[in-house]
């Protein structure tokens, strides 16, 4: 065999390869389901499936160019695409979610994967790495003696490839080729890493993940420049006006929201009627979302963080996915009350690969996750597949009668969730106006019975001992809605859902037409329940007074009018900034606000 077609079949095989490999993380991402894995590659995502083997090339160049050697390259390219594709395959059975970044990191914990894989698979692993690593070893070592022509081309190819491997790493940057080269034909799904997977790969999915920068740093910041601020509203502090703890209830509804604020769109019945009977006679308003059809875990990280998604880099797109699970310590609503003896409980009806929200939860510092498999109370109505309001109300309540300590919980509900149609067989209300009546006439039923379950549950907590405080707001509203109809309503209409504050000892008073962004949920609670405050809910409650919500190109100003430019005057604009700061403190920069209690 001539060099030319000894070179041409080498590279042949090494195509080939590649593909062949590319398509095994496909198997095994699809539940080994070699039919989908073809579709996938050469019919539905072509183009994603060729950039994703570029991006798996270059990673075996570098490999067999540091060892000097394609037999030992290949060796322990293939030992680590077969890893984490039996990973991938492991989790999914698991968790239902796909192999991230940050998972390996695991690598080291191996007690875990002898349990997962049962002893005497994790053995031959084990020896299989082992035997892989050392003729890695041997390769690099005799790769010091090769010829000098070849001694050159490897040293060309590991530097190539290296960078070529550094500029991958950054596909979350606005200028990288390949992340325009996805975005060419990929809808990202970052609610659902279980989806964004499935549509545009394991590679794909796996670069979403890689770190974004949450912020840029604003100008002034230092070290000083945060003291300053720290000392600035710790002065703003008072003594509480009550001494109890009482128990806290964060419901975060699926797409609750009131339809008839929409223009064009005629609702017969009235379906919220349990709902405005409790909302008219305590603080309630509207809540401006930051996203419309979907971006539940966004509104949730405001909610608990009280943080503004507003404020972040645009490609930080879920900070649940790319940003908490690199974080140690993020202090928010659960940390805060955990440090006043409060036990902190997040439930979910439903499976844990949402979000990552069994890793973000722990991050938070829950004390515990109760999702669909953990919890006591499983009842569906009718044909909803989803569990209902009132049976996650009752997981709840079993807990407040059984707890002695004071209790923070933190629902996100699912009964609510779409698809819509087909969910009851009798539906009590009628629409006209959108393209799919049906489908918003059964939206209608659904938001009727988790408002009719909010006032059953609020009433049997007014017969509980203990005081109880409930926050309840709707994330976003339901992607349903026709494009006819979405042209007839502004951005602002279409970015609004319902919210509520209750406290089972009515001492929370109505206020008419408030409009909130769900990071002044905390401060607004401690106020108007008279909870000992501190020096970040006091800036915050600085910030509400001259930006009542705002979210991107969204800002309210004191009369509900709404601006899609940010108009501060000078004083206000130091308020604005000072929040900034503190907000790229923890989440980018140095969190120098946490040495001294500015969040307790």
């Amino acid at each position: 065999m001539n060099k030319k077609l000894k070179y041409l079949v080498l590279t042949l095989v090494i195509f080939c390869g590649i593909i062949f490999s590319n398509l095994f993380l496909q198997w095994c991402q699809n539940e080994l389901s070699i039919d989908l894995a073809i579709k996938f590659a050469f019919s539905w995502h072509t183009e994603k499936f060729f950039l994703a083997s570029l991006v798996l090339l270059i990673l075996f160049i570098f490999l067999a160019s540091l060892a000097g050697s394609l037999i030992a390259g290949a060796s322990f390219y293939s030992l680590f695409i077969t890893i984490i594709g039996v990973a991938t395959y492991l989790k999914m059975s698991f968790r239902q979610e796909p192999v991230y970044p940050d998972d390996l990191q695991m690598v080291t914990q191996l007690g875990f994967f002898r349990e997962v894989i049962g002893t005497g698979p994790f053995v031959f692993v084990l020896i299989l790495i082992i035997a892989v690593g050392l003729l890695f070893i041997y390769q690099l070592y005799r790769s010091f003696f090769l010829a000098k022509n070849t001694q050159i081309l490897r040293v060309m190819m590991l530097c190539l490839s290296s960078l070529g491997l550094v500029y991958i790493s950054h596909f979350n940057d606005e200028s990288n080729l390949l992340r325009k080269g996805y975005d060419q034909t990929a809808l990202w799904i970052p609610y659902s890493q279980e989806m964004n997977y499935y549509n545009v790969g394991f590679v794909g999915g796996f670069l979403y993940n890689l770190r974004v920068d949450a912020m840029k740093e604003p100008d002034g910041y230092s070290q000083e420049a945060i003291a300053d601020i720290t000392e600035k509203y710790q002065e703003e502090v008072e003594p509480a006006e009550s001494k109890d703890q009482p128990n806290i209830v964060y419901v975060m509804s699926e797409s609750f929201s009131d339809p008839e604020h929409l223009q064009g769109l005629s609702v017969s019945g009235n379906p919220l009627k349990e709902y405005y009977d409790l909302a008219e006679q305590t603080y309630s308003g509207k809540m401006l979302s930051q996203n419309y059809g979907g971006g539940t875990a966004n509104i949730e990280f405001e909610a608990l963080t009280s943080f503004s998604m507003e404020l972040l880099n645009p490609q930080m797109t879920t900070p649940y996915t790319m940003l908490i699970p690199k974080m140690d310590d993020l202090p928010s609503l659960v940390s805060l009350t955990k440090d006043r003896g409060y036990d902190a409980t997040a439930i979910h009806p439903y499976d844990t690969s949402m979000y990552k929200r069994q890793d973000v939860y722990s991050i938070l510092g829950f004390d515990r996750f109760i999702d669909q498999d953990s919890m006591d109370y499983t009842q569906t109505i009718e044909n909803n597949p989803y569990i209902s309001d009132e049976a996650a109300y009752q997981q709840i309540l079993d807990q407040l009668q059984e707890e002695k300590t004071s209790q923070f919980f933190h629902l996100v509900t699912m009964q609510t969730h779409m698809p819509y149609e087909g969910k009851y067989d009798n539906v009590d209300y009628q629409v006209s106006g959108n393209d799919n009546n049906r489908n918003v006439e059964h939206y209608l039923q659904d938001i009727h019975y988790s408002g009719k379950a909010l006032k059953d549950f609020t009433q049997k907590l007014e017969k509980l001992p203990e005081r109880t405080l409930v926050v309840f707001w709707g994330d976003h509203l339901p992607g349903i809605y026709s494009d006819q109809l979405q042209e007839q309503n502004d951005e602002a209409n279409l970015h609004q859902t319902e919210f509520l504050m209750v406290d089972s000892k009515k001492d929370l008073q109505h206020e008419e037409g408030e409009v909130t962004s769900p990071f002044y949920f905390g401060p607004n609670l401690f106020e108007k329940a008279g909870l000992q405050s501190t020096p970040f809910y006091e800036l915050l409650l600085d910030l509400e007074d001259i930006l009542p919500a705002f979210e991107a190109r969204m800002y309210v100003d004191n009369d509900k009018q709404f601006h899609e430019e940010l108009e501060l005057n000078k004083k206000q604009q130091e308020i604005y900034q000072d929040y900034r700061l503190i907000q790229y403190d923890i989440l980018q920069g140095e969190q120098y606000s946490l040495e001294n209690d500015f969040f307790n």
